[in-house]
């Protein structure tokens, strides 16, 4: 996937430059904490979901500067996520992206801080006057809103919290990574339609929709998938970590085979869902090709 590898590249660097520009400078007081806010949301990643919102604006005709803020929020929103997550009342992990987790680099607290300082920014820069009409920007603060609380990722993380220990069925297991991975990346491509130059149709908008659920719930398919098959110094991330906390999985439910014909399935309804768009929405299927092919 050279061309897609190349765009992934472009959209990470895109988004990297905004996030340097609008996250506090570390000189400024409090500086450990703006310190740990940088540290967090800039450490190399996938920036999938920034991505989604550039594509997304793509798809429907717009590429400039108004998609920034979304992409930089959406990041923000993941990278308060993933401290929250590391931390030792919810998943205690040391390893984020390669690099030791945020409360290992700092301390528990400012990495709490930091996670709420970066929730806090990602909201601040979706209602900000600028490119986009005050109508549009309530509708993205809405939408972002929807997709990180108690229905959605929030929402999720609790449902998973509660889950371990417990062996719940496949349909439990879907509604929680449908809230906890899937509720983000949807608000991704929402925000970058929002950012179209003109509304879109209902067909439209259900279309991808569509694609964006499927795209979700494979993206976490195929973390579970690394979690059993992954090697630390490609994910990033502890291995094996789920099965440890007894923590319900794809392949610890359906079993591994089964888990990539699953994640499959979602990539092949992913790319029906964009035949509306033709060629547009090339780039989009070679996403979620990689999705379930990824290896980190």
């Amino acid at each position: 996937m050279p061309e897609l590898t190349e765009t992934l590249n472009d959209g990470q660097q895109r988004v990297q430059a905004a996030l340097d520009q609008v996250l506090p400078d570390p000189a400024l007081t409090p500086s450990r904490l703006h310190e740990a806010m940088r540290y967090a949301a800039l450490t190399p990643g996938k920036r999938l979901r920034p991505f989604l919102v550039y594509q997304a604006g793509a798809l429907f005709g717009e590429t400039g500067a108004v998609l920034d803020a979304p992409a930089c929020a959406v990041e923000m929103i993941h990278a308060y996520s993933l401290i929250h997550d590391d931390l030792p009342a919810m998943d205690d992990d040391d390893l984020r992206r390669g690099q030791p987790t945020c409360h290992r680099a700092f301390d528990e607290a400012t990495a709490i801080l930091a996670g709420d300082a970066l929730q806090a920014l990602a909201f601040r820069l979706l209602a900000e006057p600028g490119l986009l009409d005050a109508g549009r920007r309530i509708r993205m603060v809405e939408e972002l809103a929807r997709a990180v609380g108690s229905r959605g990722m929030a929402g999720g993380q609790a449902m998973d919290l509660a889950a371990v220990g417990r062996q719940p069925d496949i349909a439990e297991l879907e509604d929680m990574h449908i809230h906890k991975t899937g509720a983000l990346i949807l608000a991704s491509l929402r925000l970058g339609a929002l950012c179209a130059p003109h509304a879109l149709e209902a067909d439209a908008q259900a279309a991808l929709d569509r694609f964006g659920h499927c795209i979700g719930l494979a993206f976490q398919v195929q973390d579970d998938i690394l979690d059993v098959t992954g090697d630390a110094n490609h994910t990033g991330k502890t291995s094996g970590a789920d099965a440890r906390r007894d923590k319900i999985t794809y392949p610890g439910l359906i079993g591994l085979e089964e888990s990539r014909r699953f994640a499959a399935e979602l990539r092949d309804e992913a790319m029906d869902a964009l035949t509306r768009f033709g060629q547009a929405g090339d780039t989009l299927r070679s996403l979620a090709d990689y999705i379930i092919q990824r290896d980190h």
